[in-house]
């Protein structure tokens, strides 16, 4: 049976988890049907280090940002920094932005400031923004829902991704109502989620992205363990029960939202029929 093809489009190969043996993680990635990674930066630091990762390996490319629990550690030039750094190639979103109301890491008042500025810079630039929300999705859609219409005609329909969604329906509604995308994780395979499997079975197929958000939210049956790509698959299986087509649809499906949104070059999809 082949392999469907995949993208992860959140995956923190950076950090210290992957340290000791990132490239057996790459080859299982690969030899799991996972074709391309985003890594996404959480401060001035990772940004450079993802993309860094993007340099050594030809399936990842990366996204820059300052993350909700890292903007008090942030200035003013780090905003310039990003900037400038983001036209660099293979470099497909501003992200992970967002809200964390959940860590007191840093005053709320502080991570709106990033956020918003975060957000403009992604408009200038004309790319999609990949959201961080916890705890605070009232707030954050408050903000996307004054920012997603003043986008260029060709953002508008695809501003970006709620990455890992945790929020309730009502939000998830708020979310698509203004083009974004959903990412699911490991948690969609969890025994208690059925108010986030209800979720991710009444978004339309044309708006699910998969994720691992690795080393965090490792699926079933891996849970407890370190999450990596190779664990994908998982998630994409779970999605296409929830909506009634075979693991190779939905992953042909997911590969062109992943590349629709993110402008992504993907290699030839190895499950088509000649």
């Amino acid at each position: 049976m082949p392999l469907p093809s995949l993208v992860d489009t959140h995956c923190h190969l950076n950090f210290r988890a992957y340290a000791a043996d990132l490239d057996e993680v790459m080859n299982r990635a690969s030899d799991a049907g996972v074709r391309q990674v985003i890594v996404p930066a959480i401060d001035l630091d990772s940004c450079g280090e993802a993309f860094a990762l993007t340099q050594k390996y030809s399936s990842l490319c990366c996204a820059l940002g300052i993350h909700p629990n890292s903007s008090s550690d942030a200035n003013p030039p780090c905003i310039e920094q990003i900037r400038d750094w983001s036209h660099r190639d293979k470099v497909v979103a501003i992200g992970e932005i967002g809200l964390d109301y959940y860590w007191d890491k840093s005053p709320k008042h502080v991570q709106i400031q990033w956020f918003e500025m975060q957000l403009e810079l992604a408009a200038e630039r004309g790319l999609p923004v990949i959201i961080h929300n916890r705890e605070a999705g009232n707030d954050l859609l408050d903000i996307l829902e004054s920012w997603a219409p003043n986008l260029s005609p060709d953002r508008r329909n695809r501003p970006g991704v709620l990455h890992s969604f945790s929020g309730d329906n009502a939000q998830a509604e708020r979310a698509l109502a203004l083009g974004f995308y959903l990412g699911f994780t490991g948690p969609l395979t969890f025994k208690n989620a059925g108010e986030l499997r209800h979720i991710a079975q009444s978004t339309p197929r044309d708006r699910l992205l998969i994720e691992t958000d690795g080393p965090f939210l490792t699926p079933h049956p891996y849970r407890g363990k370190r999450n990596e790509p190779a664990y994908l698959p998982h998630i994409n299986d779970k999605l296409a029960e929830l909506h009634d087509v075979s693991p190779i649809e939905m992953a042909r499906q997911i590969s062109a939202n992943a590349e629709k949104l993110f402008s992504l070059a993907l290699p030839p999809d190895k499950t088509a029929v000649n």
